[in-house]
């Protein structure tokens, strides 16, 4: 496939997808957003390729004419104690560009940002805009840890995808966007997330910031 949409989800053997709706509701709105085709049968072609007692990581891909395919990997969370190295890119997103407000297979800026850094070297890159704010990682949203116990995240207005589990977060008010700048990380306690992986505890490699 060309052009197209992506959700990426997570199932448990025994509880399902998690975030069903949520990632529906997106992939609907992106398809009218961008000219797409409505997802046909999304959930029953989903249903039919979940299966046996291993969490799974399922990838969803729709083409511009509504065609979807699925595939699953084995997917095993990453222990409690994970603690995930960041460092800030040079690759800048356009904040005014719509398109990365869409999860879709247009990835050149995320693609280049984790390029910068071998694997040894970073787990996650940060990607900030023209502005020098910052907007989200390659793979995942931030979230800082703010005085009043909350989390703040980087505002949709700085130009990133407004993602599943960064979405929950807000509404269940367990976390604010902010426009954030790098000098805003220091001393706070960092977190990144994304609906496959929740939420994972993250530092910011020194001279970063």
């Amino acid at each position: 496939m060309d052009f197209s949409l992506i959700e990426t989800m997570r199932w448990q053997p025994g509880e399902g997808f998690l975030r069903l709706d949520q990632h529906m509701r997106r992939l609907s709105r992106s398809a009218d957003a961008l000219g797409f085709r409505q997802p046909q049968d999304a959930v029953a072609k989903l249903d039919a390729e979940v299966k046996g007692d291993t969490p799974l990581r399922v990838r969803l891909v729709m083409s511009f004419r509504g065609k979807i395919e699925v595939t699953t990997t084995p997917f095993e969370p990453q222990p409690e104690d994970t603690v995930w190295r960041l460092r800030i890119g040079k690759t800048r997103l356009k904040s005014d560009d719509p398109l990365y407000r869409h999860k879709t297979s247009r990835r050149e800026p995320y693609e280049a940002a984790r390029a910068e850094f071998a694997k040894e070297e970073a787990d996650e890159v940060l990607l900030l805009n023209e502005r020098g704010e910052v907007c989200e990682g390659t793979i995942t949203n931030l979230f800082a840890e703010a005085e009043d116990g909350q989390y703040v995240t980087p505002a949709l207005s700085s130009g990133l995808l407004p993602g599943i589990f960064r979405s929950e977060m807000i509404r269940e008010r367990k976390a604010r966007s902010e426009v954030l700048r790098p000098e805003d990380l220091k001393f706070r306690k960092l977190f990144v997330g994304n609906s496959l992986r929740g939420l994972i505890r993250a530092e910011l490699v020194d001279g970063d910031a």
